[in-house]
């Protein structure tokens, strides 16, 4: 078992550290980065940007570069929230809380040392985590049949649309529509057209590329352009001498940062639940352990670190279903999975065993992306405080411009820019009716799978859909999600009231 732990490690860093790999490793760090730390962009919209230039890549350095713009972004979302109390991710939003006052106190290059520490060291143990792990949930899954994916991937759609914030029935709305999506096209089993209208060019169905930039990429853009604010900062109260931290703010850190860890370690494994969620919590669990609570909100050093900590912990663990399982917890992990699918890759338990440079090279590239954050971060914090004072109308003409070009170059087809252009707008409309459109990707991913899995099922049981019943693992992940639904559905009667009364009140 170990000679076969340490074989999988020499395969993993040599595909880690080749040329390619490492250049598109940093790549995708550096532009993490940058999009964290750009108010309104995110690492949702960088992926789906970046998602085209991946078909021109091999599979392991795709996935490399675009899982670090993920986690790269978590490191950078803190910079805008403690310099100018914007979020850069919507994780870092709680980073607002007492990062921002720091800032104001003269300690803002405290709080981004020690945020990115925190990251680093969250970061670190979720990746040892998914090392340990990953291969005992292989070899559990091995044993799943089309039921048992099914069932799963029932509970991972549900999951993320009733844990989720937001109304549990729009985010089940989501999941129906973006399930309807992504069965648009010819049938695979028949060739029958299915919901194309007669439109020579939806035949092939909807491209995950088109649905991922307009509703994340273009949406955000026009979100944006009157809510962002050009940002004033004190580029000279930020030095390297100003970094440093006293032994009290060390004291301090370090319980909550392997608090926060532990949290998104177990969080972000968790389908519709992720990094938002868990450092919410850790922020939450600091306030109420502390013995001083009222120091929260007025530049807390912890309030900062633990939930830092917590979040990227997250986005490492993320990984361990989308890769283990092939079902992604989150609407960034079905990009992922979107990805490896594009190059013939099907992510799962078959994964590890078939292919294990692309596995444990992506976890040692995270390694390798972790100590290029740490020297990013810091060294180039006045660039990204420059990147910050850039007026947002000069920025989004270039971004819808990369947009159009991006979508352009997978078919050279303009009617898929016409396409992104009309779910840009379906993805805006959302935002003000409040519909999460995270849950519709998820099932635009999931769907095709789904169906795919339910039909295997239903033709190894002549038709008989008991045969989800009578499979003890299926029939367990199926009365999960019974027990989901019902938790919603109560959640939802017992909320009313409570809105009632807080819209009466002065």
């Amino acid at each position: 078992m170990f000679t076969q732990f340490y074989d999988n490690l020499s395969i993993g860093l040599a595909t880690a550290f080749s040329v390619s790999n490492l250049f598109y490793c940093f790549i995708g760090v550096f532009l993490g980065t940058l999009v964290g730390v750009l108010p309104g962009v995110g690492a949702l919209a960088a992926i789906s940007l970046l998602l085209p230039v991946t078909f021109h890549l091999d599979a392991t350095s795709a996935i490399v570069m675009l899982a670090g713009v993920f986690y790269g972004a978590s490191y950078g979302g803190s910079t805008a929230s403690i310099l100018l109390n914007l979020p850069g991710t919507p994780s870092a939003a709680v980073a607002c809380l007492d990062g921002y006052p720091m800032s104001r106190q003269g300690r803002a290059g405290v709080a981004l040392l020690m945020t990115t520490v925190a990251s680093f060291i969250g970061g670190s143990i979720g990746i040892v985590i998914m090392m340990l792990f990953s291969p005992l949930i292989v070899e559990y899954a091995l044993k799943f049949g089309p039921a048992e994916y099914f069932a799963m991937m029932v509970l991972g759609l549900i999951a993320a649309s009733t844990i989720s914030s937001g109304s549990a029935l729009k985010g089940i709305a989501m999941v129906v529509f973006g399930i309807l999506l992504g069965t648009a096209g010819s049938d695979l089993e028949t060739g029958v057209a299915r919901f194309a209208f007669n439109i020579p060019e939806l035949y092939d169905g909807v491209s995950l590329v088109v649905v991922a930039m307009g509703l994340f990429g273009v949406s955000e853009v026009i979100a944006s352009i009157r809510t962002i604010r050009r940002g004033e900062v004190d580029r000279k109260s930020i030095t390297f001498r100003s970094m440093i931290p006293t032994r009290d703010d060390v004291q301090r850190s370090w319980k909550p940062i392997l608090r926060g860890t532990g949290l998104g370690s177990f969080f972000g494994a968790l389908p519709g639940t992720g990094g938002v969620i868990a450092s919410f919590m850790a922020y939450a669990i600091e306030k109420k352990l502390s013995k001083d609570p009222s120091r929260f909100g007025q530049g807390a050093i912890e309030g900062v670190t633990a939930p830092e900590a917590a979040n990227n912990a997250a986005d490492q663990t993320a990984f361990i279903p989308t890769l283990t399982l092939g079902i992604p917890g989150n609407v960034v992990m079905a990009l992922m999975l979107g990805a490896l699918t594009i190059h013939g890759i099907v992510p799962g338990p078959q994964l590890m065993p078939k292919h294990p440079d692309i596995f444990w090279g992506l976890i040692m590239s995270f390694w390798i992306g972790n100590v290029l954050l740490v020297i990013l971060n810091l060294p180039l914090i006045g660039l990204w405080i420059r990147l910050l004072v850039i007026p947002y109308h000069l920025m989004y003409p270039a971004i819808l411009m990369f947009v159009c070009i991006g979508v352009y170059s997978v078919n050279n087809a303009p009617f898929d820019v016409f396409m992104v252009m009309v779910f840009g707008v379906l993805g805006y409309a959302m935002r003000l009716l409040q519909f999460n459109p995270a849950p519709l990707l998820l099932g635009f991913v999931l769907g095709p799978l789904m169906e795919e899995n339910l039909r295997r099922t239903l033709l190894i049981s002549r038709g008989d859909f008991m045969i989800f019943l009578e499979r003890p693992i299926s029939a367990t992940v199926i009365a999960i999600t019974v027990g989901l639904l019902i938790w919603a559905a109560v959640g939802s009667y017992y909320a009313r009231p409570l809105k009632a009364v807080a819209a009466k009140a002065p």
